[in-house]
């Protein structure tokens, strides 16, 4: 069965103390849910912002370089995600609604190859 990466979006000045007990309610009764389904095969939150993350890259001389913060300079930043195995891209959609209102934030959808 194909899999998709559900994705939450923050705005890098994301605040978790922002988030209330019924969103974590929300979000737990969604996990229940993919759990009772059998879609869900990993589910992870990121608990640092980008800032703190590090970036490896490999240089032309074969060396490998590690810098200070996110590989990306954007305004937004993956804050947690989910893996499902579903039909077909209208049923991750279908999951995909579930968990942006439950997170109350924005969702990106895609499918692994």
């Amino acid at each position: 069965m194909p899999q998709y990466l559900v994705a939450i979006h923050h705005p890098n000045d994301y605040d978790s103390a922002t988030e209330d007990e019924a969103m974590h309610r929300a979000i737990d009764e969604l996990n229940e849910e993919m759990l009772a389904k059998g879609i869900r095969v990993f589910a992870g939150g990121l608990e640092h912002p980008p800032s703190t993350a590090k970036t490896v890259r490999a240089q032309p001389d074969g060396k490998v370089t590690v810098t200070d913060g996110a590989y990306l300079k954007t305004s937004e930043h993956v804050g947690g995600f989910w893996i499902l195995e579903a039909a077909d891209m209208d049923e991750a959609l279908a999951w995909g609604r579930k968990a942006t209102v439950a997170c109350r934030a924005p969702v990106e959808v895609r499918r692994f190859y």
